[in-house]
Formats: structure tokens, sequence, C-alpha cells
């Protein structure tokens, strides 16, 4: 029975993939090599400073930074992203996001975010979507990066709802592989080719209802 849903924030709600990936670059180009589209796909649904050990491995630099210079780094990344993020409007909702939600919330499902951003506040606040969700989990409130189920299970905690009640939205296989450790369903948003292990895989949230995905996950 479906109850609760979970959506990931970055390429499910907003597409700030692009904001990341752009930022990302920069950086690399500041240290002398290239991050290409192949690289960026490792960094779906991972922890920043993750992301910014696999970027210097790309560059073969994994060795030459302490802690003090790779925060110092993840930091001023950071920085270039939110620029990018403080020019955001609603009209950078992806589409079908409102409906569906409106749709759960109808059916009596609630609704929570569970994300690996630290900046999922202000861009909820940014595109006027905050009040759409009943929790919201993000880099901010969890220590262990998916694909660990931290994330999903506090969520799930903070929505009163057991695991096996919810469905997962995500588009990264590290979110798809969280979600099934802890015990959800879930859905992917974007390509067969890398969320084969999704319970259902779909293009995008448009024209999706709370029917369609009883039916489709739960019939």
């Amino acid at each position: 029975m479906m109850l609760s849903s979970i959506f990931d924030l970055d390429g499910v709600i907003v597409d700030t993939a692009g904001f990341h990936y752009r930022a990302w670059c920069r950086l690399a180009s500041e240290l002398g090599f290239e991050f290409g589209a192949a690289d960026n796909e490792r960094l779906k649904g991972v922890s920043r400073m993750r992301s910014l050990d696999i970027l210097l491995e790309v560059g073969g630099l994994a060795d030459r930074f302490d802690d003090e210079s790779k925060r110092l780094m993840a930091d001023r990344k950071n920085r270039w992203y939110l620029d990018y993020v403080n020019q955001m409007t609603p009209a950078d909702i992806l589409p079908g996001v409102r409906e569906l939600i409106d749709d759960l919330h109808s059916h009596g499902v609630t609704v929570a975010l569970g994300s690996a951003s630290r900046n999922a506040d202000i861009i909820l606040r940014r595109v006027g979507i905050s009040d759409m969700f009943d929790a919201v989990v993000d880099g901010n409130d969890v220590t262990n990066a998916k694909p660990d189920p931290q994330v999903f299970l506090l969520a799930a905690e903070r929505l009163g709802v057991a695991p096996s009640d919810c469905i997962v939205f995500e588009d990264a296989a590290a979110g798809i592989e969280a979600a099934h450790r802890a015990g959800m369903r879930s859905v992917g948003i974007g390509s067969p080719d890398h969320l084969s292990h999704a319970d259902a895989v779909l293009p995008s949230l448009e024209n999706v209802t709370y029917n369609y995905l009883k039916n489709r996950l739960y019939e």
C-alpha cells in the first residue's frame, strides 16, 4: 500500500544537475584538466565531498590535497553553484511535479524530500514549493551518502510511516540502490540504461498520477 512518497531533488523535481556540472567543470579547469559528461555520471546521488574525491581521481590528483584544501575547493564549487541556483524561478520545476504531488496529497499520500543536497531548502524556496512537502531531509541531516539508505529511512521516520509503505523517486543508480536497501519501492526518472534496478522507470513525471503508480507498482 502506498502511504508515502519520497522525492529526490536534483533531476527529479528540478534540473540543477547542469548547474552542478558547470561548477565542477570550472573547478576541474582551474586544476588543469577536463571533466567530461561521462565522468559526471559518477557524481549522481553522492555527497559533495565524495563528488570532489571522484573529480580529483579523474584528474589524477587524488593524493595531492589535504582535508582542509579539499574543504575549501568544495566550498568554492558550492558558491559557484549557488550563483546559478539564485537565478532559479518556479519555471524551473520539472514537468509534472506539481501535478503529481497535488494528486498524491488528494489521495492521502504524504510527501517527503530525500536529497543529498545541502542546498535543498534554498532551492525549494526559490521555486516556490517548500509548502508541498510534509517532511524534508537533506544533506544537512545525514552523515551517510547514498547508496546508504539513511536519508530515506529518516524521511520515513519523519513522516511516521514504515519504509515498506514508501515509494522513492530517483534519477541516480545510487539512489535506487538506497531505496531498495531501505526496503522501499523505487521509480527511476531517466534512462533505463542507468536505472535498470528500479521497480519502474519513467522518462519524466509528466502525466504520472497516483492511480498509474498504484496500478504499476502494487497490482
